[in-house]
């Protein structure tokens, strides 16, 4: 047998993952799964990966060159979360490693978490519920508002910042917002053409953005003075995008009433770790550490997302919504030998992979093909022959354009 048996598939789950990952696996004939509650240290990390086929981890692990130069066997990264900045993808992508992630499952769990910040914000809840533990009882209804009929304005207009607007709207928000991309307008929202505007028209200003180069505090000292006057700021994207000494300073000045912040520039690597921010201790700032996914229903979910997409490449090359890699749609394999080549995207390599085919006198019944920057990806089904199979795989492993290849039977 060519085909790697699933028993001696080695799953690693990292940090906590939600039981529904691991249920899935072993559902689906995976049993060699390895289960850590906790993000493991770098020379954990090096050590535990070097016999991984496959990785699971949320936010915290670090899967960067240094690390993955460990992991000469493993084929995929599942990321149970949305963001993958704590992988090195290019490379992954240079050793075939493909990296998938969960972009859709919690998002209802940030929008909820962001509408419930804006009204806690505006009706000054936080300040009020210090107070009542303190002891002080102060019933007035100054500073306090509804979010009806004030103006939310969502920056990035994706699958948060759109479900966010949906819900919002639904509680008399007036919705507009600003992406780099054309986005379709929910509901009654409306785009704006700059984040100036944005930024100069909204009462509440929340951010759904990825951590890129271009967004790195892209709300910094001149953004923040560009709000409203009273205007409250929540981030529940990422921990760079916001200039956090600029934020702490128009807090206290008063430009901003209020602010909410889920995400720092840098966080505890434990829950063991102190959290240290000049945000501490200030009135009607709301802190979280990093929660805005972390709902059960969110893991359940994400767990579930995940680990199918993880075995849907490993159990038949799909690689549909992979965030690193060509991605390759593939029917159900039904008697035949499917051949997963992943090489160097070069001229010349496609026509030598089926030189080899014709020579060995191999019957291709379906070829697809994708490219993704600097690396192809070629699955070829062919008729069911052992030999057959393995004499190719030995010619194409023996390429000097192959990065990985594999047969499934």
């Amino acid at each position: 047998m060519l085909s790697f048996p699933k028993e001696k598939i080695n799953v690693l789950l990292l940090e906590g993952i939600h039981q529904n990952a691991v249920s899935y696996f072993q559902d689906r004939g995976y049993h060699s799964i390895e289960y850590v509650d906790h993000a493991l240290d770098k020379k954990q990390l090096q050590k535990k990966i070097a016999d991984a086929h496959i990785v699971g981890i949320r936010s915290r692990t670090q899967l960067k060159t240094d690390v993955l130069q460990h992991a000469a066997k493993l084929g995929a990264i599942g990321c149970f979360c949305i963001g993958t900045n704590q992988v090195d993808l290019e490379t992954a992508l240079h050793q075939g490693i493909v990296v998938f992630n969960a972009p859709h499952s919690n998002t209802r769990s940030v929008a909820e978490l962001v509408l419930a910040e804006m009204i806690m914000l505006k009706r000054g809840i936080f300040t009020k519920s210090k107070h009542m533990h303190e002891g002080i009882w102060n019933k007035s209804a100054r500073d306090s508002y509804e979010i009806r009929g004030k103006t939310l304005g969502i920056i990035g207009y994706g699958n948060i910042g759109s479900q966010l607007s949906i819900l919002a709207e639904n509680a008399g928000v007036q919705v507009i917002f600003y992406d780099t991309a054309a986005k379709l307008p929910l509901g009654n929202s409306r785009p704006v053409k700059s984040l100036k505007e944005l930024l100069h028209l909204a009462d509440i200003v929340t951010l759904h953005v990825p951590q890129t180069p271009e967004t790195a505090n892209m709300i910094g000292h001149a953004e923040i003075q560009a709000m409203k006057k009273g205007a409250a700021l929540i981030n529940a994207s990422r921990g760079n995008v916001v200039d956090i000494a600029s934020l702490t300073a128009a807090l206290k000045n008063g430009h901003l009433s209020g602010a909410a912040i889920d995400v720092f520039p840098q966080e505890p690597s434990s829950n063991q770790e102190p959290f240290v921010s000049s945000l501490q201790n200030l009135d009607n700032v709301i802190l979280t550490p990093h929660i805005g996914g972390s709902t059960l229903e969110a893991q359940a979910n994400i767990g579930v997302e995940v680990a199918d997409k993880l075995i849907r490449y490993f159990d038949n090359g799909t690689t549909t919504t992979a965030v690193n890699f060509p991605e390759v749609a593939l029917p159900v394999q039904t008697n035949r030998h499917r051949i997963l080549h992943i090489h160097k995207n070069i001229p010349g390599v496609l026509g030598k992979v089926n030189q080899y085919f014709s020579a060995l006198q191999i019957n291709i019944h379906a070829q697809y093909l994708q490219t993704f920057n600097d690396v192809g990806y070629v699955v070829l089904d062919v008729d069911p022959n052992t030999e057959a199979s393995a004499a190719i795989i030995t010619k194409l492993r023996a390429m000097p354009e192959t990065i990985r290849s594999r047969v499934l039977f």
